[in-house]
């Protein structure tokens, strides 16, 4: 398995980034086919395969803004206020995806793109992990 690390300056504003294009020079690299897994190593931090540029990036923050208030609910409270909600997010936008890789390309759909989801205002850099299984 080949496996590195890409780091993401994520800033002080919730954040929908996207690692399409670090994910697709990785997995050209490794070659061949296989399977790319995408990992977050952060507790308060997700990874979405959605459309991006459209305004899904906007939707997505507003659904988890109505879902995930930013306000003094959450018993996990320290940092900036509603923090708490930082911590649920990765039960609805996981820390994780696979991607199947033919030839040494993501095999997405026309319209979908790897993104890191980040609500935490906190923390201003990530780290992605990607990891390459050969098939």
């Amino acid at each position: 398995m080949e496996s590195t690390v890409v780091r993401v300056a994520t800033g002080t504003s919730e954040a929908v980034h996207d690692i399409t294009a670090e994910c697709e020079r990785f997995a050209a690299s490794a070659g061949g086919d296989g399977l790319l897994h995408v990992f977050v190593p952060h507790a308060t931090a997700g990874v979405a395969i959605l459309e991006l540029g459209s305004g899904s990036d906007d939707d997505l923050l507003a659904a988890l803004g109505d879902l995930l208030p930013a306000d003094d609910r959450w018993r996990h409270a320290h940092g900036s206020r509603g923090h708490g909600r930082s911590h649920v997010m990765p039960a609805l936008v996981p820390p994780f995806a696979t991607l199947p890789v033919v030839g040494g390309r993501l095999a997405l759909g026309t319209w979908q793109s790897v993104a890191l989801v980040d609500l935490n205002i906190d923390n201003p850099d990530r780290q992605v992990r990607l990891s390459f299984l050969k098939g």
